[in-house]
């Protein structure tokens, strides 16, 4: 089994406690989505940017992960919320649901995520559309 390379997402204190998140670019089955990486209780946990209600990106306003009160990840869309250290959905229309997690490392004052079997680095150029 081949591993791939760990990806740079940001410096490690662009990721503040309950504050913004740093999305990243992937690619998902071979199609363009983007990443998001927050920081809760004091680690880093990477997500795809994606609901698991509707399969639209969370953040309304770039980086808004949080809900005002900092303690869940919120889908600007719909309202659902989600633990920020699990993924799983804590309420709203996502139930028994949970959002992709993405592996993620911090080493040396930054944060990497890993790619795996289905979430890859995006492509070195745009896809046509």
């Amino acid at each position: 089994m081949t591993s791939m390379a760990e990806v740079l997402i940001c410096a490690s204190e662009a990721l503040v406690d309950g504050g913004e998140g740093v999305r990243f670019p992937v690619t998902v089955f071979g199609e363009a989505a983007s990443g998001f990486a927050v920081r809760y209780r004091g680690k880093a946990y990477a997500y795809l940017n994606r609901c698991a209600h509707v399969p639209i990106e969370l953040d309304w306003v770039q980086g808004q992960f949080f809900e005002s009160g900092g303690e869940y990840l919120m889908c600007a869309t719909h309202g659902a919320v989600y633990r920020p250290d699990t993924g799983a959905c804590a309420g709203g229309p996502c139930r028994g649901g949970k959002l992709r997690p993405i592996g993620v490392r911090e080493a040396d004052g930054k944060v990497y995520w890993q790619p795996d079997e289905r979430v890859a680095p995006a492509a070195d150029k745009p896809a046509d559309n």
